[in-house]
């Protein structure tokens, strides 16, 4: 699996009966209980943000990011937790004397249209405060407070919200029904047991239906308590959670992670009878990957050009951008080794009929790839050169790296090993023993010449950046630590 990021292009969060602006702080805090220091009213704050999407929708257009061979896009928008570093902050108190709230539910809401699911759509601005005074202190040459909107009553200087506060969380509210809570799209809802959980939201369904176009007047999504919490009263104690915003001047700045399966594993070096194997058709011109206008058939034939029945006219699917995948599986009843040919039809770029493409491939002996014996393998130790992205290279954010990986017996230069089920991860370092995930462990691509992974820096935060390598043989996994290192930095 694969994973693109796409950041928040607006954040606000929004106080409850407050024109306050918080729409700079690098910190989204959203807390309950007493208001304004006493102890009668409600106070409440909530989150509203919305998502660049123009990355990944260029990506997809592209066929960078393809929906293909039953690839189902899944879409997480991930927030860092404030306190998730230093357990001794559970049930600590915040700078403003709030209490670290524990045993509460989040729930991610759409903002609804003017009245609801009809109406003018509600666009927002995030505003430039960054400061909230707890007692009401307003200064006006302090250039960090601000009143300016978006806030509790308004969304833009001459537009208010439908409502205060975007809902109604009562559901009294009359005429505008729609902008009731009950009434509202709920999206997806965490638990957070200790209060110093991330935030995972599982966005799937409504992303997909924004990129296809079914779903459409989307300003943003709103994170806030439920409403039973909201309007707890008479509290003595603020309680409150805090998770890095857009502006923060940490890596942890909140994205909406994309993950999508454009693995290759290409078995035209070790097809064998009665197995399930994949072959693949890559597409370039003058070098570069490019996309046929519709997904081709493949016919399979015999070494003297007979087509072998049931496997023709089998469907493909696109991979990724020029990569197309076909499927043969359980090929049995042949005479092994023998030559075949994968003969690929319909071939056409931009309306432009191109010639059939015939493939070789041998189809090896069932038992090919067993090893029965009166021995156990010895586990290998490997080592590992890259290709592509330098040893301590420091990389524009604008590149994209296709990264070769040669496998190859250690302590030796010459003997290259194939068939290696290998797996990479990349992260940055924080101080000498944290490690900050950016991409979990992920299969490396195989293809008939090489072993590669893809690396996209313009969805990635200037840094360095490590790559591990993990290898699987005779029950063994072998991790390598720091293979590669290297540094993004931005483009000036």
């Amino acid at each position: 699996m694969s994973i693109y990021k796409s950041y928040l292009d607006k954040s606000d969060t929004i106080i409850y009966d407050s024109y306050t602006n918080t729409g700079r702080n690098p910190i989204v805090e959203l807390f309950y209980g007493r208001a304004n220091n006493t102890s009668a009213p409600i106070g409440f704050s909530r989150h509203l943000f919305s998502l660049d999407l123009t990355g990944l929708t260029q990506n997809i257009s592209e066929g960078y990011i393809s929906g293909g061979c039953n690839n189902t896009l899944t879409h997480t928008l991930r927030m860092t937790n404030t306190s998730f570093f230093d357990k001794d902050l559970l049930n600590d108190t915040t700078s403003q004397g709030r209490r670290r709230a524990t045993s509460f539910d989040l729930v991610l809401l759409r903002i609804p249209k003017y009245s609801g699911t009809t109406g003018p759509i509600q666009n927002w601005d995030s505003g430039v405060g960054y400061d909230y005074y707890d007692f009401g202190v307003t200064n006006l040459n302090d250039r960090s407070f601000s009143t300016r909107p978006t806030n509790w009553f308004e969304r833009t200087t001459i537009n208010d919200w439908s409502t205060p506060g975007i809902y109604d969380n009562t559901n009294s509210i009359t005429g505008l029904t729609g902008l009731r809570y009950s009434a509202l799209t709920v999206v997806d809802t965490q638990h957070f047991e200790f209060g110093n959980e991330n935030i995972e939201f599982d966005m799937t369904t409504e992303i997909n239906n924004i990129l296809s176009g079914s779903l459409t007047g989307v300003t943003g999504w709103i994170i806030a308590y439920y409403p039973q919490v909201e309007n707890l009263s008479g509290m003595s104690e603020n309680y409150s959670v805090g998770f890095f915003s857009p502006h923060t001047q940490t890596f942890y700045e909140p994205f909406l992670e994309t993950s999508y399966n454009d693995l290759i594993l290409d078995n035209r070096n070790d097809f064998y009878a009665g197995n399930n194997n994949n072959l693949y058709l890559y597409v370039y011109e003058n070098g570069n990957a490019i996309n046929l206008d519709s997904n081709p058939t493949v016919d399979l034939l015999d070494g003297n050009g007979a087509a072998i029945i049931p496997f023709t006219g089998l469907s493909t699917c696109r991979v990724t951008k020029g990569v197309y995948k076909v499927s043969i599986n359980n090929l049995t009843g042949v005479t092994t080794p023998c030559l075949y040919y994968d003969l690929w039809k319909g071939l056409s770029i931009s309306g432009v009929s191109i010639t059939n493409v015939e493939n070789e491939v041998v189809v090896l002996a069932k038992n090919g790839n067993y090893q029965i014996g009166t021995t156990t393998e010895t586990p290998k130790i490997y080592g590992f050169s890259f290709d592509g992205i330098k040893q301590n290279e420091k990389i524009l954010n604008t590149d994209i790296r296709k990264v070769n990986l040669t496998i190859k017996k250690a302590y030796t230069s010459k003997q290259i090993l194939d068939n290696i089920e290998a797996y990479y991860r990349i992260y940055v370092r924080e101080g000498a023993n944290t490690e900050v995930q950016v991409q979990d462990w992920t299969r490396v691509n195989k293809t008939t010449d090489s072993y590669y992974f893809m690396f996209d820096t313009t969805d990635k935060i200037p840094n360095e950046y490590f790559v591990d390598i993990k290898v699987i043989s005779d029950r063994n996994t072998d991790t390598y630590k720091r293979e590669l290192q290297f540094q993004i930095v931005n483009k000036k």
